[in-house]
């Protein structure tokens, strides 16, 4: 039998997450396909070689959402260990100040937007949102 210990991991890889927060909510999408599958998650991805986090974060929030991000801040890290998929990232969360209304962009990765207040989040939470939930970190509490 296999044990933990011999399974190989890919990485660590830099992934980035935007934090939208408007009106007192957050932006989730629920996850389809690869890891976090039916998870919720903040728009995000990898850092690809020689780009910025806060660069990744703006790209993979347009991407994504379609959404402009006019100012992004970072906010804290976590380590995010995917098992079944033999993933590890370092997550770089960025709160994002952005213009516009998020749409699916990428149908094949996501099954929608929406907003949701920050004591009541949905579940299943995809992992780097827990990790930042549970490091103690929360949304400014103004509008934005």
């Amino acid at each position: 039998m296999e044990s933990s210990s011999d399974h190989l991991f890919r990485g660590p890889f830099v992934g980035t997450s935007a934090v939208v927060v408007r009106d007192g909510r957050v932006l989730l999408g629920r996850r389809l396909g690869a890891h976090g599958a039916g998870e919720w998650s903040f728009p995000g991805g990898k850092v690809d070689a020689g780009e910025s986090p806060e660069h990744a974060t703006a790209r993979e929030l347009a991407e994504e959402t379609g959404l402009v991000a006019t100012a992004v801040t970072p906010i804290g890290w976590t380590s995010d260990v995917f098992a079944a998929e033999g993933l590890h990232f370092v997550t770089l969360h960025h709160l994002v100040i952005a213009s516009g209304e998020p749409t699916v962009q990428e149908p094949d990765k996501l099954e929608g937007w929406s907003w949701h207040a920050w004591d009541a989040l949905p579940s299943p939470l995809f992992g780097p949102v827990q990790a930042l939930i549970a490091d103690g970190w929360r949304p400014p509490t103004e509008s934005r």
